[in-house]
């Protein structure tokens, strides 16, 4: 792919353009692939010999714990854009991706407390992934409150990027602290390069369908969030343009 073509999307105008058309797809795909994957998870897949049905609880606690560590990736990358390029809408993307890599957390977070009771004996442990896990949590709440405590929107951009750069490491040590600490309360992988790591077929099919659901869900939801940002910026520069005309 031509670079000088990808770099045109960074345009916001472009970038409004280009959303009108895929939009409406994405949300479209997320929405069946979320309907589908939950109902054959949830109603059609058997209880765990083990686990019984607290197992189904992988459909809505391993997707979400996925797309809560991949938004943090997602934001540090707009936010080496924004830092190298200075494109408005990479900031901007970063900064709609924030709350829902937050919500995307708690939902982790809450599922995997409810299937913790029955199967540690206690909703929370400060076991090495829920820790990093936990914090990543408050560097999401962290980066939303500095870029609402600042006024000046390069100013939190640059500041935010940085916040960014520092959380990357306890978003890193939520995706792989199982095999950096073996000691850990928390079970391997469900989902690995290593085929025999994995689930059971049986519940592994519609696993992966709600996977793409909420990165689908995801996108959507950037691609929306993303939009407002650059219509609410367009706002403030015009009313700041007002005031000094004023």
């Amino acid at each position: 792919m031509n670079l000088n073509a990808l770099w045109e999307y960074a345009n916001p105008k472009k970038f409004i353009q280009t959303t009108d058309r895929v939009l409406p797809w994405v949300a479209g795909l997320a929405a069946l692939s979320l309907v589908f994957g939950l109902i054959w998870g949830f109603f059609f897949t058997p209880e765990d010999y083990r686990q019984g049905s607290t197992v189904k609880i992988i459909y809505l606690h391993v997707p979400s714990a996925l797309m809560a560590i991949n938004a943090w990736m997602m934001m540090l990358v707009t936010s080496l854009v924004w830092i190298v390029r200075r494109h408005h809408v990479s900031a901007l993307a970063a900064r709609a991706a924030a709350p829902v890599g937050m919500v995307m957390t708690v939902i982790a977070l809450i599922t995997g407390a409810i299937w913790g009771q029955p199967m540690w004996g206690t909703w929370w442990a400060w076991d090495p992934r829920l820790t990093s896990f936990l914090i990543l949590f408050l560097f999401y709440l962290g980066y939303i409150a500095l870029w609402e405590a600042i006024e000046n929107d390069d100013t939190a951009a640059d500041l935010t990027s940085i916040l960014c750069l520092v959380g990357s490491v306890f978003a890193l040590l939520s995706r792989y602290a199982v095999n950096f600490w073996n000691q850990g309360l928390h079970q391997g992988a469900s989902l690995s390069l290593d085929k025999e790591e994995n689930v059971a077929d049986v519940f592994w099919y519609p696993l992966l369908v709600c996977i793409a659901g909420f990165a689908l869900l995801f996108i959507a939801l950037v691609l929306l969030r993303t939009r407002t940002e650059i219509r609410a910026r367009r706002m403030r520069v015009l009313l700041a343009r007002e005031r000094m005309g004023a």
